[in-house]
């Protein structure tokens, strides 16, 4: 129970930003789920209490209404994906439902079906919400992109995973660091505090930050995770740095990257935990780390 002299509000943020709007004069949209806050307010402080709030609403009337204006297309490249697509899409509508956006599935001829569960999908969410680009073979992750990005609509594209290692939470959180930072490209990173792997053997571990400390050492990137593949671009930048890409698979990634900041673009990262894949197996073997090596003295002496 509050004590006396207090003036304890429980109200929506809907609720507070339609009453300022209406103080302010302003023509304000609210999503249409918002968080229950709760204010514990001292009555002789009101005053400071909403000078408080409309400082906050102006910033926040800016973020909101930037991510209003956008569109999101999260390309999202599948091979032998079936069991993981589904709770894929389930969690990227259910992170960011008041959020413009369209999911690009790129199935390489997937043998397990997962061509036919997208097609479930879209009757679901709407085929202008799951967009289904099939190629007939396995045709490489940078061709993926590619391709997937010859579909888009959306002024910002997301990269992701459909193994469920890039968990869809952390979605409203890129979106947020590019619209607050300005951000030509916001890239999940698992080398800086709050990120961290999950699920991964000793072995994997030392290995891939072995990876990354190599390609530091020769390439000197200015950010912490180089072949990490949770990336969200503005589509303009995404088309001037994938045109300028000759890698294929992982080191298409670390290209990326590299290349992006050699052209100056405005990178931010954002702390993730990748968590390795809940069902099917790991596409990562012997041939790629091969690939791996040879990438990066490429890019050695080409960037």
């Amino acid at each position: 129970m509050p004590t006396r002299g207090t003036l304890r509000t429980l109200c929506t943020r809907e609720c507070m930003y339609l009453m300022l709007a209406r103080l302010l004069n302003l023509d304000l949209q609210v999503p249409s789920n918002p968080k229950r806050v709760t204010f514990l307010v001292p009555e002789k402080n009101t005053f400071f209490f909403f000078f408080f709030c409309i400082s906050n609403l102006k910033s926040s009337i800016r973020v909101f209404d930037l991510q209003m204006a956008n569109k999101y297309s999260i390309i999202v490249p599948t091979y032998n994906e079936r069991l993981n697509i589904a709770l894929i899409v389930f969690l990227v509508f259910k992170h960011i439902p008041d959020v413009d956006f369209e999911i690009i599935i790129v199935d390489d001829g997937s043998p397990d079906g997962t061509q036919d569960i997208v097609k479930q999908l879209q009757q679901v969410y709407g085929d202008d919400r799951i967009l289904l680009r099939a190629r007939p073979k396995k045709l490489g992750l940078g061709t993926a992109y590619i391709h997937g990005l010859k579909h888009a609509s959306g002024n910002f594209v997301v990269i992701m995973d459909a193994d469920l290692s890039h968990h869809p939470k952390y979605l409203p959180h890129f979106i947020k660091k590019q619209v607050e930072m300005g951000a030509d490209i916001v890239t999940g990173t698992r080398y800086v505090r709050g990120g961290g792997v999950h699920g991964w053997t000793l072995m994997r571990k030392l290995t891939s930050r072995g990876a990354n400390v190599l390609a530091h050492t020769l390439l000197w990137p200015g950010v912490s995770d180089l072949t990490g593949s949770f990336r969200l671009y503005k589509k303009s930048v995404l088309e001037d740095i994938i045109s300028s890409c000759v890698s294929k698979g992982y080191v298409f990634q670390m290209e990326m990257i590299v290349r992006a900041s050699r052209k100056g673009y405005h990178i931010e990262e954002v702390p993730i935990t990748f968590v390795d894949r809940v069902y099917g197996s790991s596409k990562l073997g012997g041939s790629e780390i091969v690939e791996y090596l040879k990438g990066l003295v490429y890019l050695l002496f080409t960037t």
